[in-house]
């Protein structure tokens, strides 16, 4: 049996357990329980606060964990990093007034910065040589310049609206996020082939995201122009039809390149052109 931790509420509790649903593994929610059991899968999801995980996982009190990586990379705790996941997305910026001349990091000398995040800051000044006040402080961040607690701020940044929306702007990008699955790094043998059984499902989810899968008819004196203009996993697949003289293609094709792929299609005779959706991949 293996544990998860995962987010007990908030955006990756909800994304988390949407991506488990996918790989057929079905979580309950939280709700009030803080320890839930899978029916499908043999595996128990434990539900905490997203900056409990990494130590959780560190301590073997859950085997893996869904987190975003701002903090894994704060909290300093010995785990591995099993997956990156792709959702959950920011940043962690540096910003200042939007009134501020600001030309380069060194602006930061001697100044306060208000954080959530002082281990990563701290360690982000180290690099480049700079001496500021850091000053600890848990929620509200971006409000710390206009009430006089600090010259700038480090926080999370996703679309930058609730910088705008303080007269903030951001000045210094130091690190990309994204939720990620941890590891203990003592997991037995047993556990470890229960972890590579769900990322292999998970695996398959992410591949077929973007994807579509084509199904066309075409004759037969076209089927070289066809694969010309079509990508697949190996080759497309090309059926014979009960009609004399034409065939049936099948390929997956990337959604960025759909209508391109159907339109020089279209112009070498292609018909009957379906475009399904791609639940999982396996390869």
């Amino acid at each position: 049996m293996l544990r998860i931790a995962i987010q007990a509420k908030g955006r990756l509790n909800e994304e988390s357990i949407e991506l488990l649903a996918e790989a057929g593994v079905s979580a309950e929610e939280s709700k009030r329980k803080l320890l839930t059991r899978c029916n499908d899968f043999p595996m128990e999801v434990l539900y905490l606060r997203d900056d409990d995980i990494p130590q959780a996982v560190s301590m073997g009190v859950a085997d893996i964990g869904i987190v975003g990586l701002n903090e894994v990379e704060e909290k300093e705790f010995d785990v591995e990093i099993a997956h990156k996941l792709g959702f959950g997305k920011c940043r962690l910026s540096l910003a200042v007034p939007k009134t501020e001349e600001y030309v380069d990091v060194n602006y930061f000398n001697g100044k306060r910065i208000a954080t959530s995040y002082p281990v990563i800051l701290s360690r982000f000044f180290k690099e480049k040589g700079i001496t500021a006040e850091i000053h600890e402080i848990a929620g509200s961040v971006e409000i710390a310049p206009s009430v006089g607690m600090a010259d700038a701020i480090f926080d999370i940044v996703s679309s930058g609206s609730t910088l705008v929306t303080n007269g903030l702007k951001e000045v210094e990008k130091v690190l990309f996020s994204e939720a990620v699955m941890i590891a203990n790094k003592s997991l037995s043998d047993e556990k470890k082939k229960i972890l590579d059984q769900l990322l292999f499902r998970i695996e398959a989810v992410e591949r077929s995201r973007g994807m579509k899968y084509v199904l066309l008819n075409l004759p037969h004196e076209k089927i070289d122009e066809a694969i010309r203009i079509l990508p697949g996993m190996k080759s497309p697949t090309i059926l014979p039809l009960a009609q004399e003289g034409w065939s049936s293609i099948h390929v997956v094709i990337n959604e960025r390149e759909l209508w391109d792929k159907i339109e020089q299609l279209k112009a070498i005779g292609a018909e009957d052109i379906l475009v399904l959706s791609l639940e999982k991949m396996i390869l």
